[in-house]
């Protein structure tokens, strides 16, 4: 009988989890709560809870996963890739720069917008015969013993009692599976509202992406498809996102970016419609007990600073399928206790490293003391002229090193 995985969650994680895992031919029952949008236009990629405004930094190493997926044919028409890194300090001397063809690489990842990530993965989860894919579904309740991992879940038609020897929780940062399980979370909150946009400017953005810090807060400029394309995450403090939220507020909203950024990117002409993300780091105390392994924010939610978040959860998940592919060959347990425990440690370090230094770019550019600020700008010109570091950088950015 052919072992079947259960996965909870049916966002960008779930969706690629789901076809890393029949690509090596494992059967998936992919549960979500939200019903999937109406993709009858080919032109149009309708906002999902999962697939919403925000864009994606591809890592190097997550586009890699989806070329091994036969995926980024699909992608690559809506992604715009990276040649270029800026990152300076508003009102401050520092700058470093991180050139793709310096470091002898094609590109340091690409940038997609969710909606159409989401679209591509989904529409190629429902071509494949070993995913059953159900949506508009609620989980209600978890439990396993020494056998099986079993839920409940329910949606407007009908209820489900669903086993299985492995099942995987994506279900986002509130994750009623590890509540569900008494897997306890640590969290901070940031204060920070991130506003999340795309807008027009009259410099062509010649695909170079811009980490700017402001005291407002780290101001993110990325390509997009379209020469003049830009998207933008801004986190602001918690409580005056409404000052740059609703069409009246257009105009403020551009001034404000032509004041943070200068005229690097030449006037900023048109911004699409914003929209605002609340922002904190919630850690999972655990990410594997018994038959249940917690994946995505589910394990760890971590601030948009360096667009790492994503390309973690992509690492995660490249790792557990290596794991339970073999399981697979030697027709063990998939949902064996002691190996999700090995590759739960197996994933710490990586998950660390990453988790410490978007949290501390955070506190440390949050900080407008003009001796941190001396201290940051510093390091900025170390990092611009010391030999070595750069390339060092580049490729944990890549997600080449983890």
């Amino acid at each position: 009988m052919q072992q079947e995985v259960i996965i909870v969650g049916g966002g960008m994680v779930g969706l690629s989890l789901a076809l890393m895992l029949a690509k090596k031919k494992i059967a998936v029952k992919l549960l979500e709560a939200i019903k999937y949008p109406n993709y009858d236009d080919e032109h149009l990629a309708p906002y999902h809870s999962s697939f919403d405004a925000r864009n994606s930094a591809l890592s190097r190493r997550s586009v890699q996963i989806y070329q091994e997926l036969g995926l980024w044919d699909a992608l690559q028409q809506y992604a715009t890739p990276i040649l270029e890194v800026n990152i300076t300090e508003q009102g401050s001397f520092g700058k470093a720069r991180l050139i793709a063809a310096q470091e002898k690489v094609e590109s340091f990842g690409q940038v997609i917008e969710n909606a159409w990530l989401g679209r591509v993965l989904l529409s190629e989860v429902k071509k494949q015969p070993l995913i059953e894919l159900i949506d508009g579904v609620k989980v209600t309740s978890l439990k396993q013993d020494a056998d099986f991992a079993y839920i409940e879940a329910e949606s407007n038609q009908q209820k489900y009692q669903l086993q299985s020897k492995l099942l995987i929780a994506a279900d986002g940062r509130d994750s009623f599976c590890r509540k569900a399980l008494g897997i306890g979370a640590s969290e901070h909150d940031y204060d920070q509202v991130a506003i999340v946009t795309s807008v027009q400017t009259s410099k062509p953005h010649q695909q170079v992406g811009f980490e700017r810090f402001s005291p407002l807060g780290p101001l993110a400029l990325l390509p997009l498809p379209g020469e003049y394309r830009r998207s933008v995450v801004w986190p602001v403090p918690k409580g005056t996102e409404h000052e740059w939220l609703g069409e009246e507020n257009d105009q403020h909203f551009l001034d404000a970016l032509q004041e943070t950024y200068g005229d690097r990117a030449g006037k900023f002409q048109k911004t699409g419609r914003r929209f605002s993300f609340p922002l904190s780091q919630v850690l999972a105390e655990k990410q594997a007990i018994g038959r249940v392994v917690l994946m995505g924010n589910a394990a760890h939610t971590i601030h948009p600073v360096a667009g790492q978040g994503f390309n973690l959860c992509m690492r995660d998940a490249y790792v557990l399928v290596r794991y339970l592919s073999e399981q697979l060959e030697q027709a063990a347990d998939l949902g064996d206790a002691a190996m999700l425990k090995d590759y739960e440690k197996s994933r710490l370090t990586d998950q660390q490293r990453v988790i410490k230094f978007c949290d501390s770019v955070v506190r440390g550019f949050s900080n407008q003391n003009p001796i941190l600020k001396l201290i940051r700008n510093t390091g900025l010109m170390a990092f611009e002229n010391i030999p070595g570091i750069k390339p060092l950088v580049a490729n944990y950015a890549m997600g080449l090193k983890a």
